[in-house]
């Protein structure tokens, strides 16, 4: 008998149990609503439903999921000004986390993000696998893919995302899920949701 098959569906058991329900102190985001998000002027239409996490990532950022946190994720970062980090800092002093600049390219945004996982998140591997310009919102913005597993993870993780520079803000919309069937599972929605931006 091997072993093998069963290393990734107990990896994702575990992922699940730690998961944060999808009930616990999130709220409901209804389908069919056009919403604002990230305590901004971006707003967005969902299709189908998804929980809004309590938490936030950052003060000018929201994260929504179907399936619970870690399992899969929706963040909006709603106008992150010049200066700023997409994060919280971890450790501003040994190690501060790289700031959005008004005058970044759209292939700034990508390395930037790569750059933020690698503290905030001590993410070990992070790999941008695709880069290509597209509309954003009306404004020249960028689509990028990424693969990367979090400190202390084995279990590898997909990300999509696309954003802007607009009115020297960055506005960014990122979905990742674990590789193995959670990514699949709600990538439609969340493009669905990426592809609704409006300001």
């Amino acid at each position: 008998m091997s072993i093998k098959p069963l290393v990734a569906p107990v990896a994702l058991v575990v992922v699940a149990a730690f998961a944060v329900p999808a009930s616990a102190g999130n709220k409901l985001v209804p389908a069919g609503q056009r919403i604002a998000v990230a305590k901004s002027a971006m707003t967005v239409q969902p299709g189908t439903e998804w929980n809004k996490l309590s938490e936030r990532p950052g003060r000018k950022a929201e994260t929504w999921t179907q399936d619970g946190d870690e399992l899969n994720d929706l963040t909006f970062y709603g106008g992150i000004e010049s200066g700023k980090p997409l994060f919280r800092e971890v450790d501003r002093k040994n190690q501060p986390l790289p700031k959005v600049s008004a005058t970044m390219l759209i292939t700034d945004i990508p390395v930037l993000l790569e750059n933020s996982y690698r503290i905030a998140l001590g993410a070990a591997s992070v790999r941008i696998d695709t880069i290509e310009p597209i509309p954003f919102a009306g404004a020249k913005g960028v689509h990028f893919t990424y693969t990367f597993s979090k400190q202390n993870e084995t279990l590898q993780r997909r990300g999509d995302a696309r954003g802007a520079i607009i009115g020297g803000k960055l506005y960014l919309v990122t979905y990742e899920a674990p590789s193995l069937y959670y990514y699949d599972r709600s990538a439609a929605a969340a493009r669905v949701v990426a592809d609704s931006v409006q300001f």
